[in-house]
């Protein structure tokens, strides 16, 4: 009777956790009274931020609740409505382009790896020893203090 589950686990992609990740640490934040903040990669493509703000070719978004108005954080994207400078902006962007989330008053938090979401196939050979495959290497996440 494990066979068909067995089948199943092997052959469904495994779906990003950080989307999952992203909500848990917003909502962690938000229990606690502090400020979540995000760094987008502002050169993914579908970003949608006001470019007058990117720096670096990075943007560093408020999410609060008082601060992103109709604030959806899907597996898609995150979307909100937001002011900069005074003036209203629709932000979308892509969950890939989100490079971490962090607590404005204590900087903790969660940085992602580019990449990290997508994992090359296990019988590839060429990428057998590489770092993050749980032989060793370096996590893919890492705790902003």
């Amino acid at each position: 009777m494990l066979e068909p589950l067995r089948y199943f686990a092997m052959t469904t992609p495994s779906r990003s956790k950080r989307p999952y990740l992203i909500r848990a640490m917003h909502e962690w934040m938000g229990d606690n009274g502090h400020t979540p903040h995000i760094v987008i990669d502002a050169s993914v493509e579908g970003v949608s931020v006001p470019q007058g703000h990117v720096k670096d070719g990075k943007i560093i978004l408020n999410i609060s609740h008082s601060a992103a108005h109709n604030l959806k954080m899907s597996n898609a994207a995150v979307s909100f409505r937001a002011r900069f400078s005074g003036a209203p902006f629709d932000v979308w962007v892509p969950i890939s382009s989100v490079l971490g989330i962090y607590a404005k008053e204590t900087g903790q938090g969660m940085i992602f790896s580019q990449g990290a979401d997508h994992p090359d196939p296990p019988d590839d050979p060429q990428n057998q020893d590489r770092p993050g495959d749980g032989k060793g290497g370096r996590a893919h996440l890492t705790l902003v203090k």
